[in-house]
């Protein structure tokens, strides 16, 4: 079923030319890009079934086109779209914090590390490398891991820090128990890295922790 059933003034595009897209809820953001539902679910039902299968627009955003064609009645069109939607906002950010300093806007980095990070089933470990002015050089998933962990080797870290030319570095990685809270293995390793890109002028800027619930900043809590 589409959205023409609702009365205008409850059609998601009506109210959004009207009243503006913040007026909007997730739902009805999500049903305007779907525009139909499945047979027996309304498109208003089947984009609140995917927020809530993905865990929000954290979650969805870091789906993969394989996430999206597990989700039954989804066909190739809309999971088309969708991948479409999310890549256009991972390269929009990408954009932003390579043409600006990255940590001038935190919350634009947790936005992109979520959209990442956000919702995988194993740890990982990723860097994003910055030039002298705190642009973003790259980001790259260094390190893949289980549930609860992660091996990162330092002088790997060090190494492409090197190619790459980078004068600082952010770190992060995700907590797929969704709690993101650095552990004192966390904190001791964020220290390690730390010293060690010091050797070759390399400063830690920051390190995230990426969870279901928000990102958690090291510089933030003082702990860098």
């Amino acid at each position: 079923m589409s959205l023409t059933h609702l009365p205008p003034d409850a059609r998601p595009r009506e109210k959004l030319l009207a009243r503006g897209p913040q007026a909007l809820a997730d739902a009805e953001l999500l049903a305007l890009l779907l525009r139909t539902g499945l047979k027996g679910m309304p498109v208003l039902q089947l984009a609140q079934s995917l927020l809530d299968r993905f865990g929000g627009w954290a979650g969805l955003l870091a789906a993969s086109v394989q996430d999206l064609g597990k989700v039954k009645g989804l066909g190739p069109a809309k999971r088309a779209e969708i991948a479409a939607v999310l890549e256009i906002t991972r390269r929009s950010l990408n954009q932003r914090l390579a043409e600006k300093p990255a940590m001038n806007d935190v919350d634009t980095v947790k936005t992109y590390l979520r959209l990442h990070l956000s919702g995988l089933g194993q740890e990982v470990f990723a860097v994003l490398f910055l030039d002298a002015q705190l642009r973003l050089i790259a980001m790259e998933t260094l390190f893949h891991g289980t549930l609860t962990a992660t091996t990162v080797h330092p002088r790997e870290v060090v190494k492409r820090a090197l190619a790459l030319s980078a004068a600082a570095v952010v770190l992060a990685h995700n907590h797929p128990s969704g709690v993101a809270e650095p552990s004192r293995a966390d904190e001791s390793l964020t220290r390690h890295l730390a010293q060690a890109l010091a050797l070759v002028d390399v400063r830690v800027v920051d390190h995230f922790i990426v969870g279901a619930g928000g990102v958690m900043s090291f510089a933030e809590r003082g702990l860098l």
